[in-house]
């Protein structure tokens, strides 16, 4: 976080196109490993229940973020000409040094695991020795796999290999690169739709807000609303099924609307409810063994990144400003989500656990037992293993 906040804030000194790219690149790569070691790093703390909820928490903080960064860009823009800079220079340099002072003092706040919160300046630590012994107790009934390797021990390239060929994840990979793509162009250019419709530069950071907020609370409820009912699948699904009206509503509205009219039909598109910490949680529970967690949640990150790069490709400059073949795009995208890829990832994860079935209660009770005791499958891989849908 620190490395990426120094890069952040060098923006601030862009010269050209060159440097551009150095930055949006150098910006990739250090970022790239964030969130799957977030998620392996909270799995230490909870357990598969409670994880979705807590990466909701996460990213509901990244909407709140969002809102703030507008209300400091509304402030950063009117810096035009400050000390001979642009105004977009110092919205680089003011968010960069943001950014770099929490990871700093995400050193002294974040503990390497439950039993390792006394350090220096912490010397009686958060936990007793008995509160302790049951969080990782707790944790580990839940996930026995969580003490197959301590959370220093690298990865070796038989554990990559293995993780990477898991077939039984691809479909949740399959959803990471589909789900979002109805609602990232959009997303994405929204200031510019606002602004063509009628709306000054600094009003439009400030109407990004009420779908940022509202995005906060569909997100928590609908998560919550997936741990209640413990499915996955179907719920993961209302982010499309939101989506699909408004989507429908973009493409019907006139060439020049009211932008009163456009503003609301896009707030309430951009409110939907991201499904995103719901699908991470899965795909974590599904990898069943610790070692490969981590590299599950990379590649399932690597998708969902690539759809960006696909939606990036839908709204172009020669359907601008409407862009109505776009709006088709993406409702046909929508419907091939909502008709086909979730019900059919649902229907493979109830087969496979079928099968799984079929096969473990023909076996006698000497039998489960010796398999116990001698398999060497890991994760998913066991007999006794069931996937979430």
């Amino acid at each position: 976080m620190c490395l990426w906040s120094f890069v952040s804030l060098s923006q601030f000194w862009l010269t050209g196109r060159a440097s551009f790219l150095v930055c949006r690149a150098l910006l990739g790569v250090l970022q790239g490993g964030y969130i799957p070691d977030l998620i392996l790093y909270l799995s230490y703390f909870y357990t598969k229940t409670e994880l979705p909820v807590r990466l909701a928490l996460f990213w509901m903080t990244m909407n709140l973020c969002a809102i703030i960064a507008s209300f400091i860009a509304y402030g950063t823009l009117h810096m035009d000409g400050v000390a001979g800079a642009a105004g977009w220079r110092w919205l680089f340099m003011i968010e960069g040094i943001l950014t770099l002072l929490i990871g700093i003092l995400s050193f002294f706040r974040m503990p390497a695991s439950p039993t390792q919160t006394k350090t220096w300046f912490r010397p009686n630590g958060w936990f007793t020795e008995r509160e302790e012994i049951i969080m990782v107790n707790r944790v580990l009934r839940d996930d026995p796999t969580k003490g197959d390797m301590h959370n220093r021990e690298g990865l070796t390239l038989r554990r990559l290999w293995t993780a990477m060929c898991d077939y039984d994840l691809w479909p949740i990979y399959i959803l990471g690169l589909m789900f979002g793509i109805p609602n990232t162009p959009p997303s994405t250019y929204l200031t510019l739709l606002l602004r063509d419709t009628g709306f000054n530069t600094f009003n439009t950071n400030l109407l990004t807000i009420p779908s940022q907020a509202f995005g906060i609370i569909t997100m928590f409820v609908i998560t919550l609303v997936s741990e209640f009912v413990n499915e996955r699948s179907i719920v993961s699904m209302m982010e499309d099924l939101w989506t699909l009206p408004f989507l429908v509503a973009l493409y019907a509205l006139p060439s020049s609307p009211n932008p009163w009219v456009f503003f609301a039909v896009v707030t309430g598109l951009l409110s939907y409810p991201y499904t995103h910490p719901i699908q991470v949680g899965w795909c974590s529970r599904n990898a069943g063994a610790v070692a490969s967690r981590t590299v599950n949640a990379s590649l399932y990150n690597m998708f969902v990144q690539a759809s960006g790069i696909i939606s990036a490709q839908i709204y172009v400059a020669s359907d601008a400003p409407r862009y109505r073949h776009g709006n088709e795009i993406l409702i046909i995208i929508c419907c091939i989500n909502i008709c086909f890829l979730y019900p059919g990832t649902k229907a493979y994860y109830v087969w496979r656990n079928r099968q799984r079935a079929k096969i473990w209660d023909a076996m006698t009770t000497e039998e489960r037992a010796h398999y116990l005791s001698t398999t060497k499958d890991v994760g998913n891989r066991r007999l006794d293993f069931r996937f979430a849908h």
